[in-house]
């Protein structure tokens, strides 16, 4: 006997309609009575104010920049600005994994605080599901603070949230940023877990991310405490139930944990041997001069309550004040340009400028929605005359942006010595491996699970940088992808630096790096999309299909752009 399909059982319908009204009758704590606090002025006497302080001098009304293309370095350059603060830290993320590198940064963190150091943490909640015991037990600490903005009322059942507050948890807080002592600042595209510093096991990201020193850290600085006090911000002590004994034992045994964990010590032996750590160690850590400006969402945006002179797109017309007269290179991992961003791009092209854009291709991207967005407005901007270019998947060794700055002109403080402070680089390896955390165990409550191979770095890549130079004068380093989402939904920020050398630092990985990691996309004779490849001998290879992506993914793009989704991406 053939049975139709079966209809749900009314115990199935009257669980579900519990969980409805659940997540509908939940609502957030109160606000009030939230402690008060605001960020610190870099003032003498502080080892970074100290060690900065010729350099500003030497360069008024300038701000510092310092780039990190590379994921150790991006790393260490984190850790070396945490192991040097004395007053406060400032850090905002949208991502923070509790893997190898997330748990080496949460340590440093606790670390700090038990210096005695002022630590604000300023979590989106998008991603934070199975950190809460580590951050009820990190936020009892003394002298530790966290926040998490746009949070989900259940903690267990997340999806129901989406079902009954869509247009507040639709609205992600996407800003990086950690500020140190008031004196200086790291901003960028990259979020805190191994895939952003080459620590990972399978896919990782080619990011960028820029240390910065002088008048801008007090508008990252002045951006955080509007972050901090909006009303999107909770404490996580308001949302969390306090922590057992047990957890509160494992986030003080957090260091002890890593120190014998095989994965966390070979990758600080890697970091030990950066960029960063020797021109640290060195005192020629250079950074590039030049005014800046600050662009960033006001945190009302999270709520949806922002105007839009508010708004970050909004704030970098004014910055640029005028049309791109010569040239724009956009490199944006998730390009969703929609029509109006279509249109505006096509009129540079018209009034003569040219327009390049790097983005991934499907088979290196990690959101294959967001290319279902991107690949319908394909064909009207490539007839616009706009190039695009997509990253593959295996690309080698590429650098997006500068490296570095050119010229030694100010240091930063070297780490302290191990008898000041602990190091996470500086950790001594030579004790064996004994006592690994287990998962599931007491001791590893709060240890995650950082995979089992063991093998960190990767060989395949994916592009997450978000910069963009203009005219060959300035660049803006960032969390701004060009896409709807960033546009509409989330909160973003960045730097806008006037510095003609770093754009063309840009100019030269589109000449030089670009044609050989990616492929260029054009139209036929008949208007059909057709796929370029460099090879290594020299020759081109053409494909007319989306290269080297599964038949699945494909026909999910597909079907993904027939639907009304493309202001979600």
């Amino acid at each position: 006997m053939i049975r139709g399909p079966s209809r749900p059982s009314l115990h199935t319908l009257w669980l579900l309609a519990t969980l409805l009204l659940l997540g509908g009758c939940a609502s957030l704590p109160s606000l009030d009575g939230r402690s008060e606090s605001t960020a610190v002025a870099s003032v003498p006497g502080s080892p970074l104010h100290e060690a900065l302080q010729p350099g500003l001098t030497a360069h008024p009304g300038l701000s510092g920049f310092y780039s990190l293309p590379d994921g150790e370095d991006a790393f260490a350059a984190r850790i070396v600005m945490i192991d040097a603060a004395v007053r406060s830290l400032d850090a905002q993320y949208y991502i923070w994994r509790a893997d190898v590198t997330g748990r080496l940064m949460f340590d440093a963190l606790r670390r700090a605080a038990a210096r005695g150091v002022q630590v604000r943490l300023l979590l989106d909640d998008n991603n934070t599901q199975g950190l809460d015991p580590l951050l009820a037990a990190l936020a009892a600490q003394p002298n530790i603070e966290i926040r998490l903005f746009n949070p989900f009322r259940h903690r267990r059942w997340r999806p129901l949230g989406f079902l009954t507050d869509f247009a507040r948890l639709n609205r992600r807080m996407h800003n990086k940023s950690l500020t140190v002592d008031g004196a200086a600042t790291l901003v960028g595209g990259r979020n805190i877990g191994n895939e952003y510093f080459d620590a990972g096991d399978s896919l990782g990201f080619i990011d960028l991310d820029v240390v910065a020193v002088g008048p801008i850290v007090a508008e990252v600085a002045r951006s955080f405490d509007e972050y901090w006090r909006s009303d999107s911000a909770y404490p996580v002590d308001r949302l969390l139930p306090p922590p057992p004994p047990a957890q509160l034992e494992a986030v003080a045994r957090l260091g002890e944990e890593l120190d014998s964990l095989p994965e966390a010590q070979r990758y600080l032996e890697r970091v030990r041997g950066t960029r960063v750590m020797r021109d640290v160690m060195a005192d020629e850590l250079s950074f590039e001069w030049a005014t800046a400006q600050l662009v960033v969402d006001d945190p009302a945006k999270g709520l949806g309550r922002a105007r839009r002179d508010e708004l970050l797109t909004s704030r970098l017309e004014e910055v640029f004040a005028g049309p791109v007269h010569s040239e724009l290179l956009l490199v944006s991992p998730y390009f969703v340009p929609g029509r109006e961003g279509t249109q505006a791009l096509a009129a540079m092209t018209q009034g003569g400028a040219t327009v390049k854009v790097l983005t991934n291709a499907l088979e290196s991207t990690d959101v294959a929605a967001v290319h279902s967005g991107y690949a319908k407005r394909r064909r009207a901007l490539l007839k616009a005359g706009v190039e695009l270019w997509e990253l593959r998947r295996q690309v080698g060794n590429l650098r997006i942006g500068p490296r570095g700055a050119g010229r030694r002109s100010a240091t930063a403080p070297r780490p302290a010595a191990p008898q000041e402070r602990r190091s996470a680089a500086g950790r001594d390896t030579s004790a064996p491996p004994e006592n690994v955390a287990r998962n599931g165990s007491e001791s590893s409550v709060l240890a995650g699970n950082v995979g089992g191979s063991g093998r960190l770095g990767s060989s395949d890549a994916s592009l997450h940088a978000k910069t963009f130079a203009v005219d060959g004068k300035r660049l803006f380093i960032g969390s701004f992808n060009f896409d709807l989402r960033s546009a509409l939904h989330n909160t973003e920020l960045g730097i806008v630096i006037d510095s003609p050398e770093w754009a063309r630092s840009l100019q030269r990985t589109f000449e030089r790096r670009v044609p050989e990691v990616s492929y260029r996309v054009q139209l036929d004779a008949r208007e059909r999309l057709e796929w370029m490849e460099r090879r290594a001998d020299g020759k081109e290879q053409r494909y007319d299909r989306e290269p080297n992506a599964s038949a699945g993914r494909k026909l999910l793009v597909l079907l993904l752009g027939l639907l009304p989704i493309e202001g979600l991406l």
